[in-house]
């Protein structure tokens, strides 16, 4: 079992396994291929030259992957809540058993309006409906978090990968009992 399934492997997703798979918890992210930023050219990420966004998302998988987070390409078609956990099926008939789940979907909230998760109206240009979240980024669903667009924040890259850390922090504060801190220093 996963203490933590990821639904998209965007920005959000990817910044959320990573901070979950560093804090030593066990991350699955199950992806389609199919994200914006698959299609972005990226001139205003803070830290980086300009890049696509291939390239971005290509840093980020083996960053995640290097502490641990496994990826599998798949399409999410229904998460069901069975017990103290998920139980996460794929179109290819797969399943995976979660303690806890992440929805970074993007623009396309079918998933989570499937599966009992409360959307509301975006404010995003050319993005129809978010997930409700609060402000720790739980959904109506108990052990059922949102991120990045899906979650409501604003479409560029930067804010969506900031948001997905955001929520992963706040995750693991909950699941440890106390406020979760990443902060490395250079060794001397």
């Amino acid at each position: 079992m996963y203490d933590v399934i990821i639904v998209g492997g965007g920005p959000a997703g990817q910044s959320a396994a990573l901070f979950t798979s560093k804090a030593g918890k066990q991350t699955l992210v199950l992806d389609n291929g199919k994200g914006m930023t698959q299609r972005a050219y990226l001139k205003n990420h803070y830290g980086a030259e300009e890049l696509e966004g291939n390239a971005l998302l290509d840093v980020g998988r083996k960053q995640a992957e290097g502490f641990g987070t496994e990826f599998k390409e798949a399409t999410v078609s229904k998460i069901e809540k069975t017990g103290e956990s998920f139980t996460v099926e794929t179109d290819a008939g797969e399943s995976f058993e979660g303690r806890q789940v992440i929805l970074a979907t993007g623009a396309n909230q079918a998933l989570a309006e499937a599966i009992g998760v409360k959307t509301v109206p975006a404010t995003e240009p050319r993005i129809k409906t978010v997930i409700d979240v609060d402000s720790e980024g739980r959904t109506n669903i108990e052990g059922i978090w949102a991120c990045g667009t899906a979650g409501g924040v604003s479409v560029h890259t930067i804010i969506t990968s900031g948001d997905g850390a955001r929520v992963a922090v706040n995750l693991l504060s909950e699941l440890n009992g106390e406020r979760y801190v990443d902060h490395d220093m250079i060794k001397k």
